[in-house]
């Protein structure tokens, strides 16, 4: 009832990073199925998910264990190994799955350098295939190549019964919401979930998904630096008129109440990751435009 892929690869930034997308013809599927961990990779489980295959996964893969020994080890402990679906990657080497004998068809899965992709009722095994291919002819960054291999599933006939949820989650060290990813690896004090997003229930759970990672990046991406536009001059006075149109009028010393007011907006607006004093970002210079009275 559910088609994922699990890998590793690296972030916006070259950091290393684990993550899981997955989609489902079930309800809220990113709250039963993924697992990762910033250093020690990341786990799915599907088909009558086992939950306790994430926590102990984890542990396992955090000890240095292989994936395909995490997966031997998960299902041999477990009777109804037959009815359930798993993928593991770990830091090196080739990803490992397991299919149950008893996983309704179509039923299967397929692994690599770095991956492992599994689905149960689908479609057809061009399903997984289509995933395979799609993430192999992708680059960038891991969540951008994960969603390119899920949506690829997607349009090879995906859950045969039809669809309804989808979920992306990576893990990467320091690198979560109010996390500096300057500050070295402390473990699990750190915030280390860089993308987590679930669409629950919607007529196009991966298009939505899609929508929303690229939403999560203008919320939570930090700009380049050389893309930062001084505030100077006449884009300056034009900030300031856009800022008083919509009710946060600069005051007091110029360069200091520009600043002050556009943080108040930005604010307000969710894109205070993005400020940085005496310049804007263009992709808030465009939201600020956008939203300023007609």
């Amino acid at each position: 009832m559910t088609f994922s892929i699990v890998a590793r690869g690296t972030d916006g930034s070259g950091r290393p990073a684990y993550g899981v997308a997955v989609a489902s013809k079930f309800l809220a599927v990113g709250a039963a199925v993924p697992a990762a961990d910033p250093v020690a990779g990341a786990l799915a489980t599907q088909s009558m998910a086992n939950l306790a295959y994430r926590p102990q996964g984890l542990a396992l893969l955090r000890s240095g264990t292989a994936a395909a020994d995490v997966v031997a080890g998960l299902t041999a402990a477990d009777p109804l190994r037959d009815e359930r679906q798993l993928g593991v990657v770990g830091p090196t080497g080739d990803g490992a799955t397991h299919t149950g004998a008893h996983c309704l068809d179509w039923a299967g899965g397929t692994t690599g350098d770095g991956f492992a992709i599994q689905g149960n009722i689908l479609a057809g095994p061009g399903v997984v295939e289509a995933m395979r291919v799609a993430y192999l002819d992708s680059s960038g960054p891991l969540a951008e190549r994960l969603v390119a291999a899920l949506r690829a599933g997607d349009e090879a006939g995906g859950d045969r019964r039809g669809r309804q949820s989808a979920a992306l989650l990576v893990a990467v060290a320091n690198a979560g919401y109010g996390a500096d990813p300057a500050v070295p690896y402390l473990g699990d004090t750190g915030s280390h979930l860089a993308v987590d997003l679930r669409v629950d229930d919607h007529p196009a759970p991966v298009a939505e998904l899609a929508r929303l990672l690229t939403a999560h990046h203008l919320y939570f991406d930090r700009p380049d630096p050389a893309s930062l536009l001084p505030l100077t001059g006449p884009l300056a006075d034009e900030v300031r008129a856009l800022l008083a149109g919509l009710g946060h009028a600069a005051s007091g010393e110029p360069a200091r109440g520009l600043d002050d007011a556009l943080a108040e907006w930005a604010g307000i607006e969710n894109y205070e990751v993005r400020l940085s004093p005496g310049r804007i970002d263009p992709l808030v210079l465009d939201r600020l435009r956008a939203s300023a009275p007609r």
